[in-house]
């Protein structure tokens, strides 16, 4: 709950018990003819299986509960998640198609890519905050370093360990590393991977020195002795892993870095749509089904309004786009 309390009111927001005491019943909206029997198609911008994915069926398979309607969850990965924001950002805005938007679709990519085909602000409509998702950074046992400043003095030494891996260009774990290369001041070598398994195996076998991702997609490499975490990367330390310092613990200094994910709809949707979408959302997070799959995955579950969520968004747009101006990150 401290970590909760600090990273929401960091940015503003308000807690998910505070967002629910002053949430409106949605009987006292006026509601708008939705839903009829048309499903309702929930776009995920990654692959099946990963976070972003769970995260969305965990969701919608509630929602098809209490809303007694019929949810389709799209794949459809691509540049970073634009390819599903795009896409869904061209849909009708009637309610009946709804995003799994990240970090990444609306607040990096904004900063990363000149041809983006879609404003994350101006084509959608913030529905809810799901939850933060904070990373960890993770070495191969083999380096033979046990904290971040043993890490960042062997990377001093010696040039050919200034090395990172990412489950992508553009992720919200590629630009981790560029914030720590900034941070410590010290040229790294970034290292795309088209996903985190591959780029975790070639870590791990210490082909390349380190990299940020979540501590539940590490922990089988870490069972088995051939990873180890030095620092999480949020404001306060994690429950799923208490006993690991913050980054700023580990002696870096403005080193704060979170994932989070979203729901949005296509910009026009009727504000009643809208309003019960969100109170929907915010009513399965406070289900035990719910809030437990998500907290197994590290999420520090939130459940904002729409407002809180646009606050967000003001707040990590500019901030990652300056990032990625002063480090040079690129996307191929």
């Amino acid at each position: 709950m401290t970590t909760r309390r600090h990273l929401l009111q960091g940015l503003g927001l308000a807690p998910l018990a505070a967002a629910l005491g002053t949430a409106l019943p949605t009987g006292a909206r006026a509601q708008a003819a939705w839903p009829t029997a048309k499903p309702i198609t929930y776009v995920v911008p990654f692959t099946a299986g990963g976070t972003t994915d769970v995260v969305g069926r965990t969701i919608t398979a509630k929602l098809a509960e209490s809303l007694k309607q019929t949810f389709v969850v799209d794949n459809r990965p691509g540049t970073g998640g634009g390819l599903a924001s795009t896409h869904v950002a061209k849909q009708p805005a009637d309610g009946y198609t709804l995003l799994g938007g990240t970090i990444s679709t609306h607040a990096i990519n904004a900063g990363l890519y000149k041809n983006l085909g879609y404003d994350p602000v101006k084509d959608f409509e913030p529905v809810s905050l799901i939850g933060f998702l904070p990373n960890v950074l993770l070495v191969s046992t083999s380096l033979g370093v046990n904290s971040v400043a043993e890490l960042i003095a062997l990377m001093k030494k010696d040039e050919k360990q200034r090395t990172f891996a990412s489950s992508g260009a553009g992720t919200s774990t590629h630009l981790a590393g560029e914030l720590l290369a900034d941070l410590v001041n010290l040229p790294l070598q970034h290292i795309p991977y088209k996903g985190t398994p591959p780029a975790m195996v070639d870590v791990s076998q210490g082909l390349v020195t380190f990299m940020f991702d979540q501590l539940t997609a590490a922990l089988p490499l870490i069972q088995a002795g051939k990873m180890k975490v030095l620092a999480v990367t949020s404001p306060k330390r994690s429950p799923a892993s208490p006993a690991t310092p913050t980054m700023v613990e580990a002696g870096v200094p403005g080193f704060e870095m979170f994932s989070w994910q979203a729901v949005y709809a296509p910009k026009g949707t009727p504000k009643p749509v809208v309003d019960r979408l969100h109170d929907e959302i915010v009513k399965a997070l406070k289900t035990p089904e719910v809030r437990d799959k998500l907290t197994s995955l590290g999420m520090e579950v939130v459940g904002s309004s729409p407002a809180e969520l646009a606050a967000l968004m003001a707040r990590e747009i500019p901030r990652w786009a300056a990032l990625i101006r002063k480090s040079g990150a690129t996307v191929n």
